[in-house]
């Protein structure tokens, strides 16, 4: 597991009217602080990647569909520096993921339908002076191949 990741399993609590899922809460030691809220999407086969933060925290869920969450350490002074993870993660694996600075992240939406997120990152977006460092999905920085290849193991 990459330094400083930490997964929360989240249980769906179901009666006849419906589900209640509990997703985080301010006394659990995955909560930091608190920034922003916000949804983003994910049409299938769409990869969103890379990109990491120097200050932020990520905290991500995905609540409809399916996604898998690559992170990759780059950390130069990390324990994992160089260490590569996937969480399959979504309605049939409700997890919680937290992403800590520095670590390059991103999805890829493997449902048949769109898949939905709820980002709660530790900081509001600052549109002046973005946290916000990118490369391209295929970029030789990050060794790791989008795409699903049978018998083959990613990551």
């Amino acid at each position: 597991m990459i330094d400083g990741v930490k997964i929360k399993t989240l249980k769906n609590i179901s009666d006849e009217r419906g589900r209640l899922m509990e997703i985080m809460r301010c006394d659990e030691p995955v909560f930091q602080k608190f920034g922003q809220v916000y949804l983003t999407t994910n049409y299938p086969g769409v990869v969103k990647a890379w990109h990491f933060h120097k200050k932020q925290t990520d905290m991500i869920c995905c609540l409809k569909g399916m996604i898998k969450a690559v992170l990759y350490d780059a950390r130069p002074d990390s324990p994992t520096q160089r260490e590569l993870t996937e969480f399959f993660m979504g309605e049939h694996n409700p997890l919680l993921l937290s992403i800590p600075p520095g670590v390059y992240h991103g999805w890829k939406c493997i449902s048949a339908e769109e898949s939905l997120i709820i980002s709660i990152p530790t900081e509001p977006y600052d549109y002046q002076h973005p946290d916000e460092y990118r490369l391209p999905p295929d970029s030789p920085d990050i060794p790791y191949d989008w795409i699903l290849t049978p018998g083959k193991k990613h990551g």
